[in-house]
């Protein structure tokens, strides 16, 4: 019953913006991470544990703490690059649907939830997992993305 209700709602087209928000979204968790690496390495040069000269050609001079969050912050521009090209093309084709803006905004949430992940306890189980379910997102996206680019044309 559930499934034929998401079917249902994956009909209903929905006005092109909507999927705008969890891009947007997405973006400020972007800039969010560039904020935290602002401050973890503020605190590692006020506190003495890097050799700040070594730092300009060495990115792993820096501490452990600072590399899981500059680590993250370079997957914020792996994935949701294709998240933001997928988005972009439902948004021009006016493809957007119920269904497809769900998988934008579970894809915004592993996101999310990787952050939260690989800047704590960086447990790569979990993080590998997380990752894995907002590429499943991405793919069924992916296909949401294809029928919209056919259907318009």
């Amino acid at each position: 019953m559930f499934l034929r209700t998401l079917h249902k709602e994956a009909k209903i087209r929905m006005h092109p913006s909507v999927i705008l928000y969890p891009v947007l979204v997405q973006v400020l968790l972007t800039l969010i991470v560039y904020v935290r690496i602002g401050m973890v390495k503020t605190r590692a040069a006020a506190t003495g544990s890097v050799d700040l000269k070594k730092t300009a050609l060495h990115s792993d001079a820096w501490p452990d703490d600072v590399l899981k969050v500059s680590n993250n912050l370079r997957n914020q521009f792996e994935s949701p690059i294709l998240f933001y090209v997928l988005c972009l093309t439902l948004f021009v084709t006016g493809g957007v649907s119920f269904f497809s803006l769900l998988l934008a905004w579970g894809f915004v949430a592993t996101r999310i939830a990787h952050v939260f992940v690989h800047t704590g306890s960086n447990f790569v189980p979990l993080r590998r997992r997380i990752f894995t379910i907002g590429c499943m997102f991405l793919l069924v996206l992916l296909g949401c993305a294809g029928w919209a680019v056919f259907s318009a044309a």
